[in-house]
Formats: structure tokens, sequence, C-alpha cells
């Protein structure tokens, strides 16, 4: 799903660019009230916790993308993962977890065109957190308040989100397109094979959010308040504690193992099962060469990168390049994205003790 130059004209990737901009400034303002949320006592604490948690998942995200699966007719997919970060740290987190792999998949993997990094941001960060998380939210709502509903919902709104981006790199194909083709037949094609893809991605996205409810429910951002109510022995009965009561001691649990198990994870798929990833081309890919779209792409500006292509350069064995620039891609995920969280979270935390320092009255 990644654009590379040439697909868009230079004036609709600037206005995806703006949009794109726009989008980030506003998550990271979303970001720090979710990351300071999350940190509040009994939501898996700690500002120390929640920037490795969030840098973690875009990581992780990172590492699922090189796994491209199969799908039809010589076609195959890879996670978007907008729905899975949104659900597991929250919307405006998962809007720059995304965004932060697809800037460093541009620039040091030659993935997704540098002048096409707006368009690529506004379908696959922007579009799939927004269209998964709502639908998430609104699946929540009326479904049974259980850990099971959770996954449930973020299979459908994994499942939607990802036509829906193909939908949006229609609508941008239409206002910008660099080649005459029929907008009709993109549209059919375009969504048609990731309407497929969208069930790899609600398969992978479910597993995930199933797997982490199961062991720290209290970590998953779309699952907060489904936990069982503490309860109270009154006169031989138990009734429920009072909403002010204070919450489950396990809730504090450090997140470490989670952590640990997580990086591990990533690190092998990536390192690893990265080199069984099918070989055909992507939904992308494949409906811009059956229908001539990909006539005018241009040359990757870092194409020569010592990592384009997700491999290391003059390491001949193919298996060991791909695997050591897996690593090398998680590795530095992990550390831009906890670092850009980090930051986010002190920010938040310098300007409430301005608030905090500032007399009544006075404006900052």
């Amino acid at each position: 799903m990644h654009a590379p130059d040439g697909f868009i004209d230079v004036p609709a990737s600037a206005a995806a660019g703006v949009l794109a901009v726009g989008a980030i400034a506003v998550s990271l303002r979303g970001a720090r009230r979710e990351l300071d949320d999350t940190a509040r006592p009994g939501a898996g604490g700690g500002a120390e916790r929640t920037a490795p948690l969030a840098g973690l998942v875009a990581a992780f995200i990172f590492a699922v993308q090189m796994l491209n699966f199969p799908v039809a007719a010589g076609t195959s997919g890879h996670l978007l993962g907008g729905a899975l970060a949104a659900i597991l740290v929250g919307p405006y987190t998962g809007v720059l977890c995304v965004s932060v792999v697809l800037l460093l998949q541009s620039v040091l993997f030659a993935d997704g065109g540098l002048t096409a990094l707006g368009v690529n941001i506004t379908t696959m960060a922007i579009t799939t957190t927004v269209v998964a998380y709502a639908l998430f939210r609104g699946l929540v709502k009326v479904l049974p308040r259980s850990r099971r509903s959770v996954t449930a919902a973020s299979f459908v709104a994994a499942l939607v989100s990802v036509p829906a981006s193909a939908v949006v790199f229609t609508l941008l194909y239409a206002v910008g397109g660099t080649t005459d083709v029929s907008i009709g037949k993109v549209a059919t094609a375009m969504v048609g094979v990731h309407v497929l893809i969208g069930l790899g991605e609600a398969a992978i996205t479910a597993l995930t959010v199933g797997a982490v409810i199961a062991v720290r429910p209290d970590l998953v951002h779309g699952a907060r308040g489904l936990g069982q109510k503490l309860k109270l022995r009154v006169n031989g009965e138990l009734v429920d504690a009072p909403e002010t009561a204070e919450p489950v001691p396990a809730a504090a649990r450090s997140p470490r193992k989670v952590w640990i198990a997580g990086l591990v994870t990533s690190l092998l798929l990536a390192g690893f099962v990265s080199f069984y990833a099918s070989a055909n081309p992507d939904g992308l890919e494949k409906v811009a060469a059956d229908h001539g779209i990909d006539k005018q792409a241009e040359e990757h500006a870092v194409a020569d990168s010592p990592l384009a292509d997700y491999g290391v350069k003059d390491v001949d064995d193919a298996r060991l390049s791909g695997g050591l620039a897996g690593v090398i891609g998680v590795g530095v995920t992990v550390v831009a994205g906890t670092g850009v969280f980090w930051a986010v979270r002190r920010r938040r935390t310098a300007d409430e003790r301005a608030e905090d320092t500032t007399p009544a009255g006075t404006s900052v």
C-alpha cells in the first residue's frame, strides 16, 4: 500500500502532505492526553512505562509489515497497523505510531516515496486509525462488556479500515493521478483486493489484541473499564465496591515482561520469519501494474540507501541481508518511537507545571 513517487501529482501530494502535517499536529496534542491518561494510577502507569510501550507498538507494526501474506491471483498483502495501534495505545498515539513507521520506511528502506509521504500517512495512518477506532468504539458500546467483545470489535474494525484506506487512495488518484486510467476500474480493483487483505489485517489485529488482553488487559487502551469490579464482603454477601475504591493492585504491575516479549517477537518476525514472506506484489503494486498506473512511477530518492529494499548493502546472503535489515529496522523504530513519545509526554508534564505555577487570571 506504500505509494511511490509519481503515482500522484505534486499538487495533490502537497495537499495530502498538508493534511498529514495537520493531523500529526492534532495527534501530538491528543497523544499527550492519552499518554498521561494511561499513566494514571491503576492504568498501567507511569510516563516511564507508556512511552516505551507506544514505541514497542510502532516497532511491532514495522516488523509485521515485513510479512507479506498471499491473498489471491498473485497478489499479497501486509498489515497497515492503524487499527491495531489505535486499540492498543489510543487513536492519537496510533496515528503517530504508524507515521513514525512510514517515515523510517521511506527514509531508510526506500519503501514509499518521499514526496508521497503525505499520501501514505493520509491513507495508511490517518484513515485506518480514524475509521477503525470510530467503528471499534461504536461496537464495544453495543456489545456485551467483555474481553471477547473487544477482540471481536477489533477484528471488524481492522477489516473495514483496509478497504477504507483503498477508497481514500482512489479519491486522491481521482484528483491527482498521473495516468489516464478509469477511476471506476481503479476503485473496483483497489477495494476488491483490499477487502481480501483486510481479512489478514483483521486476523493479525484480533490475535494481537486478544493475546495482550489475556495477560494484561490494563495495557490495552480499548479495553479500559472492562475489568471485573472489585468485590467487598458485607454481612456475608459479596457486593460491588464503590466506584471511588482503589483499583485492583494487579493493574499496577510493571509491563516490563510484556515489553520484552513484544520486542523479542518483533525481532524474530523481522529478522527470521520475514524471509518466508510472500514475494508477490502487494495490492497497490498489483493494481498499478495491471492498469498502467505505474507508468509514471519515479525511482526513489534514496534508492541507493544501505538498507534499500529491506536488505543490507554488500551482504550477499539474502537470508542474512534481509534478517539484519529487519533487526536494524525494529531497533531504530523502537528507539525513535520511544523518543517521540517521551518527548510528547515530557511536554505535557512541562505544560502542567507551567499551569500549576501560573497565578490565577494570568494567561500563558
